[in-house]
């Protein structure tokens, strides 16, 4: 069985910063891609992915502020925010793509709230 567990959400003033974690634990032999996400109204969009030899991907409108992270011995992705604006507040969700032999497939966390707000 496989967790993704993501952390380090919460409120923030516009300007601030956050980082957000997420941790793959369970019976795993291979963490693969691991990215994050944001639940915007009717779609899941996005954030930023990082591959296993560290090769990263970002949505252009946040690659200036955003900075994906991650250690692969402890299958764990990191999301460092800063100069947080009001309009990223949204529920950020971690994906990582595992092979849990023989299968390959993606597991999703449950999300972490982050408000920006004064």
């Amino acid at each position: 069985q496989v967790r993704v567990v993501e952390s380090g959400g919460g409120l923030v003033q516009p300007g601030g910063s956050l980082k957000l974690s997420c941790a793959a634990s369970g019976s795993i032999s291979v963490v693969y891609d691991m990215g994050w996400y944001r639940q915007a109204p009717n779609l899941r969009e996005l954030v930023a992915t990082i591959t296993n030899s560290g090769e990263t991907t970002y949505a252009e409108s946040m690659k200036e502020r955003f900075t994906i992270s991650r250690d692969n011995a402890k299958n764990t992705v990191y999301l460092q925010m800063n100069n947080l604006k009001p309009e990223d507040t949204d529920v950020y969700y971690c994906r990582a793509r595992i092979r849990v032999f023989p299968n390959i497939r993606d597991y999703w966390g449950q999300g972490t709230r982050v408000t920006v707000s004064s």
